[in-house]
């Protein structure tokens, strides 16, 4: 008399199966006490209640270790999901320390070509700090339009006939993140 039985992330399956376990104890009580005359029959049902027995413990157990694995990992998903950025924000903070710096310096200079120079460092600065954790600018101008990773805002008639069904102008740049699009292009499109 063998049970197998799958352990699934369904508790009301986990708990119909423990009933079943105790279903089949009292069968096997029941046979065991109808069949006592003979003591082959008396220390076969003894085994097998032992057996029986040592397989309910085992399940048991089981049962017990997946359920603290399936709490173990919603916590580290937890704690996943609540520091996921924390890394990306870290590397950005030297970012927004220049950026405060420039406006305190919006606010005192005069001279228009220092100021354009420091903030087109802070913008270069953003840039390559982006760049670092993955994130790619998406080429569109002059290129074949593709479903895939433009979406078309517009469509004018093209200026030349090589410029038919390309991309003729990129009113929001795409971006890919480590080689997947995380936005689509908008574009105007030669028609």
């Amino acid at each position: 008399m063998e049970q197998k039985i799958k352990v699934t992330d369904d508790e009301q399956a986990l708990s119909e199966a423990m009933q079943g376990f105790g279903d089949i104890t009292a069968d096997a009580d029941i046979a065991g006490n109808s069949n006592l005359s003979n003591p082959e029959e008396a220390a076969a049902t003894e085994k097998l209640q032992a057996e029986l027995d040592e397989q309910k413990d085992k399940y048991i157990r089981l049962a017990a270790e997946f359920d603290n694995v399936k709490r173990r990992n919603a916590k580290e998903r937890m704690e996943l999901i609540q520091t996921a950025g924390r890394e990306v924000i870290t590397s950005l903070l030297d970012v927004l320390d220049d950026s405060e710096r420039a406006e305190k310096q919006l606010k005192t200079s005069t001279d228009l070509e220092e100021i354009k120079k420091g903030i087109q460092l802070v913008f270069g600065k953003l840039r390559s700090t982006l760049q670092a954790k993955g994130l790619k600018a998406m080429e569109s101008i002059h290129t074949e339009f593709d479903v895939e990773k433009h979406e078309a805002i517009t469509e004018i008639p093209a200026p030349t006939a090589d410029l038919k069904d390309k991309v003729l102008d990129e009113v929001q740049k795409g971006y890919y993140l480590n080689d997947k699009i995380i936005r689509f292009a908008k574009v105007v499109v030669g028609k």
